[in-house]
């Protein structure tokens, strides 16, 4: 698993274009987004540093991280959104 802390995603439209731009590279990829830790984790056969870059061309700034453990589920942050894009 690859965990990525990306600082500028901050809501669903972010994580959203984030999972489509991981998925260019691996269509078969498990794409998981806690906003709330800014945090991407994706299970994936790909290499890390391609991954990285795939959100960095969707213009965020993403730092590789070790994958932490999994949040309880009451942590999970899902289906919000900043606002800015209604």
């Amino acid at each position: 698993m690859l965990a990525f802390e990306v600082n500028d995603m901050t809501c669903g439209h972010c994580a959203s274009t984030i999972t489509k731009a991981v998925k260019t590279i691996d269509p078969g990829a498990d794409v998981q987004v806690d906003l709330g830790r800014h945090l991407v984790s994706v299970a994936t056969d790909a290499n890390a540093g391609i991954v990285q870059k795939a959100i960095a061309d969707a213009g965020y700034s993403p730092a590789q991280v070790n994958a932490p453990a999994a949040a309880p589920a009451s942590a999970v942050k899902r289906g919000g959104c900043c606002g800015s894009c209604h």
